[in-house]
């Protein structure tokens, strides 16, 4: 099941549905069909035109990342939980560019809350899915070398999504109040697994992507066009939560 909705998932996004419009004017082309053909092509322009540009893209991302702001005051708790998100065991690189930007981001945030605590855990999470490695594995690999000590940190190796780790994370955590790191187009739907069942998450939301950038480079970018994907990943998974009953 987990598989099946990765796959499924992967196809509704924004540059899948694009290609699959011009997939469609592309087989009216080659049937004569001109008409037809010029209007998925039309569909297919409008597409992407508009969601590549920074105005359409910061729109549909800006309410996922606006449920919960950055955490500044840091309040006294015993564990900080860093979600997992994904890497490349690759021993020729260092661990910085082994795991993802998503990845360096949300353990840095961690760390920088992690220090300003005494006596607290630093809680690492992520499956390996196809590496060798455990994401899990690699995010501690970088606290020590940040300058996190071994004894400080705890392994969860065995989630593979969001719900798993909060499932994973009740039977370390409790209900005590904790504090949960993850990007902010995700928070939303992180919060919402984790109170679902029990838990006391204080959201402390990094990796904003809905900037409004002043340079003309950014009016239309590819760069919006990952901003909608995060943001069509995250709204697919609260509707699959929401029909599963997760949140």
């Amino acid at each position: 099941m987990f598989l099946l909705k990765k796959i499924i998932s992967a196809f509704l996004l924004p540059i899948p549905i694009g290609l699959f419009l011009l997939f469609i004017a592309f087989y009216f082309l080659i049937t004569n069909s001109y008409k037809k053909a010029k209007v998925f092509s039309f569909f297919a322009l409008l597409w992407f035109t508009l969601l590549s540009s920074q105005i359409v893209s910061n729109a549909i991302i800006n309410p996922l990342e606006n449920s919960h702001k950055a955490l500044l005051e840091i309040p006294k708790v015993q564990y900080v939980l860093v979600l997992g998100s994904g890497h490349i065991t690759n021993e020729n690189l260092s661990i910085t560019s082994q795991l993802n930007q998503v990845a360096v981001v949300r353990l840095n945030e961690g760390i920088r809350i992690f220090k300003k605590l005494d006596n607290a855990k630093l809680i690492v999470s992520g499956y390996k899915g196809f590496d060798k490695n455990y994401h899990s594995t690699m995010s501690k690999s970088l606290a020590v070398d940040l300058g996190i000590k071994d004894k400080n940190i705890i392994k969860m190796d065995k989630p593979k999504d969001t719900r798993e780790e909060a499932i994973q994370a009740k039977k370390i955590i409790g209900s005590k109040p904790f504090i949960l790191v993850t990007s902010a187009s995700h928070m939303k739907r992180s919060m919402l697994l984790f109170k679902k069942l029990g838990l006391n998450p204080i959201a402390a939301a990094t990796y904003h992507l809905g900037e409004d950038k002043k340079d003309y480079s950014s009016i239309f970018a590819s760069e919006n066009l990952y901003k909608v994907k995060v943001a069509f990943h995250e709204y697919l998974g609260l509707a699959w939560a929401y029909i599963k009953g997760y949140i």
